[in-house]
Formats: structure tokens, sequence, C-alpha cells
């Protein structure tokens, strides 16, 4: 997939079928819109492309406001929403800063400028509830009107439906809000992960337990996101990819740390801390730094937790770390007898 910053740059198709939005998430109703997208571009023999923007419109608005509190919990950095939308078979994504410009510009200055002669609209596929232009003047009807005045079709996807509940971004914020990850996964048609580089830390969890015998301490792999209001928080059991060929079963901490000193090398940003449960030995204690892992967040432990002292984190830690355990037992147990109730009835 190509992905640009702005559709000012030479290697932007000058013709597509193009969908609109702020993709957070990419869940099912996103995929059922971009697979409807991909058939319609294979038919007009142009690519599909998705326009989307960063950061996140209301969160341009919250700050213009001072209103954090207007701003949405993210469920995906932008680096997962670009490997979902990849996944999904997108062959170009035009990612367009949201700023003051473009909060101001008119509807009609949006198809205009940015539909027709920015990215050579062919085709246009947008949700039953898109608004767009300046004071979100613009709709479904507005957008039909100027397609058949200036040469693009337009297509209208109702909402996406399972068990006849709409599948949206904020029924998936409302699922990981309440750390219910299974129906965050079914929203999602995935687990529900998060990637990026692994970076330092203060290093302190290698240092806690290390007094206990036999103990190597808490050692986790960091990742650490700028402006990012997390959609999910607490501790989980999880899977890690992308440290060897199979996943490996965890314990991370998606949150603010609120044990430790807010003016730490975290800065009281949102951080994911895992520590694997058995660390593979031949990356070797550093083996993690700048590689690039995927965490699918499986099962909810419990919230963040302030602990007292280092002896109570670490004791805490130790807790978690058995009931990550006894989770994986458990779901693999589950998991066997499924595949020997599938036998049974097979046969």
């Amino acid at each position: 997939m190509n992905i640009f910053r702005g559709f000012q740059h030479p290697g932007v198709a000058r013709a597509c079928a193009l969908t609109i939005g702020n993709f957070d998430g990419v869940h099912r109703g996103h995929q059922a819109m971009l697979a409807l997208l991909e058939a319609e571009a294979r038919q007009r023999g142009v690519p599909s492309c998705v326009l989307t923007f960063e950061p996140h419109p209301r969160d341009y608005f919250a700050r213009q406001q001072q209103r954090a509190d207007l701003a949405p919990a993210r469920i995906g950095t932008l680096r997962d929403k670009l490997c979902e939308l990849a996944r999904c078979g997108v062959q170009q994504t035009v990612v367009l800063p949201f700023n003051e410009r473009l909060a101001r510009l008119s509807a009609q200055d949006f198809i205009d400028q940015v539909l027709v002669a920015g990215l050579g609209a062919r085709y246009v596929l947008v949700g039953d509830d898109f608004r767009f232009g300046s004071r979100r003047a613009g709709d479904y009807r507005m957008l039909d009107a100027a397609g058949q005045r200036q040469g693009f079709e337009v297509a209208r996807m109702n909402s996406y439906e399972v068990h006849g509940q709409r599948v949206s971004s904020s029924a998936v914020r409302q699922a990981l809000a309440t750390g219910d990850m299974d129906e965050a996964a079914r929203l999602l048609g995935r687990p529900y992960s998060i990637s990026g580089h692994v970076v330092h830390g203060r290093k302190l969890g290698r240092e806690l337990g290390r007094s206990d015998a036999g103990s190597g301490g808490f050692p986790t792999l960091n990742l650490r996101f700028s402006h990012w209001k997390s959609a999910a928080s607490g501790i989980f059991a999880v899977w890690v990819h992308g440290l060897q060929d199979e996943p490996l079963p965890g314990v991370a901490n998606l949150g603010v740390r609120p044990s430790l000193d807010p003016d730490d090398v975290n800065g009281g940003r949102v951080l994911l801390e895992t520590h694997c449960l058995a660390w593979p030995a031949h990356l070797g204690p550093e083996g993690g730094y700048g590689k690039i892992i995927r965490v699918e967040l499986m099962h909810k432990l419990h919230d963040e937790r302030k602990y007292d002292s280092l002896a109570a984190l670490t004791a805490g830690i130790a807790r978690d770390c058995d009931e990550a355990r006894a989770w994986f037992a458990a779901a693999a147990a589950t998991h066997a007898e499924t595949r020997r109730q599938t036998t049974r009835d097979r046969i």
C-alpha cells in the first residue's frame, strides 16, 4: 500500500475510487466498506484510496476549545490503522493533516480542492452518517449532487450490524473501556492489539524482585505513544508477536503507571509495558529494543492499581503473572476441549 502525507505528492494516483473517514480501529463495519470499495475500484480500473486525517478532527477541536474531555479515546495508533488498511487490500492511503486551513474549508471547496483536483476521485463511497466541510455543512445529498455535476459517482453504505448491533468505533471504545475484550474482538473481527517500536524506559522492571532466589526481575517491552488517549487501560494477559516465529504469552500494563513518579521518563503519557512470561534466551536482555512488536490484549485482569512501595509493586506484578498463566492454561484447556468436540461431531 502506498502512503502519502497529503495529496500534493507526485506519487499520488491521478484517479481513484475513494472513501473518507477516520477509520479508528478499522472494525468490521470499516472492513465491509473497504471490501466494497475494492470491488468498485477493480470494476473501474483505478486504485482504491482511503482519505483519512491526523490528528483526529475531534482532537483538533478539543485542543482549540481547551476541552480535553471532547477528544475521543483512540482505539489504535496511526501505525495500527495503516497496517489494517493494508491488510484489507487498500492500494493507497492519503493522510491529510487536520489543521485550521482544513477545518475552515467549505464543503464545496473540499469537493473541488481535495476530492476532484487533489485526488481525481471517480467514485466516492461514504457511510450513512457522513458529514464534511466547515461546520459539517456537507452531507451525502450535497456530495451526490456535486458528483452529478462534476463527473464522479457517489454511493452510500448503510450501517453494518452484527446480531442487530451497529458496529462503530464508539461501540469498540465502549467495549474496551469496560474491559470486555471478547466483545471488542467481535466488533473488530480480531483480537484488539497495539504495535510499535520497543523503546528504552527506566529499566526498573528488571530490578524488581531480583532479591528473590532465582528471580530475574520483570523486564518489560515498552511502547510509548505521543498525544494518545487510550481507549483501554489496565492489566492484561497478552500475546506478543514479533520477537520470534511463535507468539509469546505475557502480561501487560496499559496506562500511566500510578505507582511511579509522574515525572519519570514516561512523562505521564500512556505507556504499554509488556513482560513476557518466558523470555527467549537467544535475544539476551537487550534483544527487544528497536524491534517492532504487536501486542494482543486478550483478557483484562484488573484496572491499574497504585502500590505504596516497590515491594508491594513487586508482589502485585508477581500475582498478575500468576493470574495470566492461569488464564492461558484455562484458555488452552477450553480450546483443546472444543477441538475434541469438533472431531467427535465430524465422526
